[in-house]
């Protein structure tokens, strides 16, 4: 089974809709109010609840028609309890076993005949199957054991399900199956020595708040009045009405893994919050990121453990919730939507069998969760009509399969959701050597496919950046045919650094995909910036494939660039490590500077924020001539700042950015001094070399080589001001640092530095404005820091 982690991630069309202050799309809102007043008034169900919250709140929360219409009429009330029918699955279920993973009692891996020998009695396949395969519905069983079956006492139940035969050998496919959970109830029972109501209840329910959350056993009192409850279908004549509608669970007596639990929306809500990082928890952040770890088989479903993300039954994902969110359905009229990606969710709750079965949810679902992302701010997605809405099928996403622990960058999502963000669009590609897939294809060569051809794309032209598109120039680059294509190539590191209208007349979108170095000077960020600045004025869209940052996106450092210092080594007010991706960089200009600019950003599957480059598991490409490992781009920020100086980088030699001098330099006495400063992260040695191109070309050099011996401590742009502050001291007469402020483009900083400050004085201002920046920069991510780890597994995996 292919596992991928869940990604935060996004696909942002436009400047968004007018937010409340909630951050949410009141018109959107509106629009919610307005699908299921509609879809009451069709009898689609007799009334429903909907709860749509963000960021930790609730910011939309309505009742509408009818509890109940037989016997008598009963108004909906927002704190009505539903049968929630398989929303049993994950809720009580599947985050008990979860439970039960994290203290170390089950493993995924292990086989439930681990805990019910006679569960394998039977053979024929039953013996080999794992937790893990019941979670994810690959366990071989039947949607449903036959219900002749459910006679007698529950031990007599089991014992005869035990010995059912396999529909499918286990892992072969995906088969939604209650068996399954049922099954997995017992774990729960067997292994915490206490059913599953009571585990749920006390692990789960109580500290979560979700008061009014639990299942109702037959034949007991229960402190929530059946009055409070939403009916189902007539059984003998009489409604069913705080009595489970499954008929098998109603067989177990009321408690069963695959359905029984009864709730409101409202403790929904709180079960929502928590699973995406909120303050009440009953697991680990990275269990629950484990949780809903995505997990592919060869028939391109894709499953959480309990929870759906891309299968058949994925309609409540709706239109524009991306790859990644994941949800549930009940079968008495009830779901549930959470998105990481935009930190929000929406829930569904009808009773839609009340009162004759004949209700039908499917195209409300739908239009619910597709209103509802529509809802997030930032999140102003292609608009669509109605009835494209309801017509949409979404595409079977077929997972690559190979390097199957990778992250996924967003060229890759763009093929595997077959070009469908730019279909019928006359194209040009902003890209070099470094736009590829993580399978080595081009991005040139993926967009001139025949599935990209079937989907209406023309690549019209290419643009290149510095270092020209094969990336190994180190000079200006003039304009160009692509020898294989014959595709024009038009150089933005040339006479001009922006496109000409003349370029983008004859265009419907420009794609960018560049591979960036996670540092403000790095000029690919300026580039995509003027790229979006002229395809705004000439109405054009960018469509931004993301990839990862090389040096982790999770810390930013560094001087905070002034406003007025834009140049094209400091696009835009960021630090000088800028502890974004590319698409999230191209989401904040475009909220902050270029809102006019019609944007996309395709996002990549799998990235976990604080990875660097070689923990990705894509194949490194030098982005640069210069820049040729992860430890020179951690270096770059720091050494990078003494680039316009007469100090050698390393350029020309053989270890560019690890290493600087000049011929006036004494490096063993810097080394010695930089390694008694005792500089988190980094050691030093003196090293002799002569550079073959750039500052002193051909010329002894006498430096100091830099090691990284702990990328967590290691601080660059530290390491760049410890480094500077003794050349200034010490070689006054020697270093010409009059360009020094240019690449760090804030003046205070240049001040302190020029007034002789102390490394650590100026290292602790820049880390105040860092702070600030960071505040800033929160609402433009798409990737939470607490996303799983490609194959970071808990050792009770």
């Amino acid at each position: 089974m292919h596992r991928l982690a869940i990604p935060a991630l996004l696909y942002c069309l436009q400047s968004p809709a007018a937010a409340s202050p909630a951050g949410m799309s009141e018109s959107a809102l509106r629009r919610i109010d307005d699908a299921v007043s509609d879809a009451v008034a069709r009898g689609d169900a007799p009334g429903a609840v909907v709860v749509a919250g963000r960021h930790g709140k609730v910011y939309f929360e309505k009742a509408f028609g009818a509890r109940a219409v037989a016997p008598a009429r009963e108004e909906m009330t927002v704190d009505t309890v539903f049968d929630l029918a398989s929303l049993t699955k994950p809720i009580a279920t599947a985050t008990s076993i979860m439970i039960l993973i994290e203290e170390g009692k089950i493993k995924c891996s292990d086989r439930a005949a681990k805990f019910i020998p006679e569960f394998a009695a039977s053979g024929g396949g039953r013996e080999n199957i794992t937790i893990e395969q019941l979670l994810t519905h690959r366990a071989g069983f039947a949607p449903d054991d036959p219900m002749e079956l459910y006679q007698g006492a529950r031990e007599a139940i089991f014992a005869k399900k035990y010995k059912q035969k396999l529909a499918r050998s286990p892992g072969e496919a995906f088969v939604y199956s209650d068996v399954g959970f049922e099954v997995l109830g017992e774990i729960v029972r067997i292994v915490s020595g206490v059913e599953l109501d009571e585990f749920a209840r006390e692990r789960i329910f109580k500290p979560l708040g979700m008061n009014d959350m639990g299942f109702r056993r037959i034949g007991r009192q229960h402190s929530i009045a059946e009055s409070r409850v939403a009916p189902t279908e007539r059984l003998n004549s009489q409604f069913l009405r705080g009595v489970v509608h499954d008929p098998r669970a109603r067989a177990l007596g009321g408690v069963a893994g695959h359905a029984g639990l009864f709730g409101t929306a409202r403790d929904l809500a709180k079960y929502c919050i928590f699973i995406l990082g909120g303050p009440a928890r009953v697991l680990r952040p990275e269990t629950a990121a484990e949780m809903i770890e995505m997990r592919g088989g060869a028939d391109g479903n894709i499953r959480g453990l309990g929870w759906d993300i891309e299968t058949s039954y994925s309609g409540p994902r709706g239109e524009l919730y991306p790859l990644g969110s994941f949800g549930h359905t009940g079968f008495t009229g009830t779901s549930m939507w959470i998105d990481p990606s935009t930190d929000s969710f929406v829930i569904l709750l009808t009773s839609a069998l009340h009162p004759d079965g004949k209700g039908n949810i499917l195209k409300l679902r739908r239009r619910v969760a597709t209103l509802a992302a529509l809802a997030c701010d930032g999140v102003d997605w292609r608009a669509r009509t109605e009835s494209e809405e309801a017509d949409a099928d979404s595409a079977k996403i077929k997972i690559p399969r190979s390097h199957p622990h990778a992250v996924i960058p967003g060229v890759d999502a763009l093929e595997m959701y077959k070009f469908s963000r730019i279909e019928h669009s006359r194209i040009a590609l902003v890209t070099n050597q470094t736009g590829r897939s993580r399978d080595g294809v081009s991005t040139l060569d993926l967009c001139l496919s025949k599935t990209a051809r079937d989907a209406g794309v023309k690549v019209i032209r290419i643009f290149s950046p510095e270092h020209g598109i094969r990336g190994i120039a180190d000079e200006k680059v003039a304009d160009g045919v692509d020898a294989a294509t014959g595709l024009p190539i038009v150089s933005l590191y040339g006479e001009r650094k922006r496109p000409r209208p003349e370029d983008l007349k004859d265009l419907d979108a420009i794609v960018v995909d560049l591979q960036d170095a996670g540092c403000r000077f790095y000029t690919y960020l300026s580039t995509l910036g003027y790229v979006m600045e002229e395809a705004a004025a000439a109405g054009v869209r960018v469509v931004v494939l993301d990839r990862p940052d090389p040096v982790g996106a999770a810390r930013c450092e560094g001087a905070v660039a002034d406003l007025d210092k834009s140049a094209f080594v400091s696009y835009h007010n960021i630090p000088l490590r800028t502890g974004m991706t590319i698409g999230e960089f191209a989401r904040m200009i475009h909220s902050e500077r270029i809102r006019n600019c019609n944007l996309g950003v395709v996002p990549m599957f799998r990235y976990r924020r604080e990875s660097y480059y070689d923990e990705t598991g894509i194949p490194w490409v030098n982005p640069s001539p210069n820049l040729r490992s992860v430890d020179a781009a951690i270096c770059y920020p720091g050494l990078g700042l003494l680039e316009f100086t007469n100090i050698s980088v390393g350029r020309g030699t053989e270890k560019p950015f690890e290493q600087f001098g000049a011929p006036w330099l004494d490096g063993a006495r810097l080394a010695a001094e930089l390694t008694k400063a005792a500089i988190p992260g980094f050691s030093f040695t003196s090293v002799e070399f002569t550079p073959a191109a750039s500052m002193f070309k051909k010329k002894s050099c006498s430096g100091v080589r830099v090691a990284i011996t702990d990328r967590s401590a290691a601080e660059p742009t530290r390491l760049g001001f410890e480094i500077a502050c003794r050349l200034r001291d010490e070689y006054k007469e020697s270093w010409d640092a009059r360009r020094f402020p240019e690449l760090l483009a804030n003046a205070r900083i240049a001040d302190m530095f020029s007034a002789a400050a102390m490394p650590g004085d100026i290292v602790n201002e820049m880390r105040s404005e860092v702070s600030a920046f960071e505040a800033r920069r929160a609402k433009y991510l798409l990737y939470p820091a607490y996303a799983p780890a490609v194959s970071r597994r808990s050792e009770n995996k």
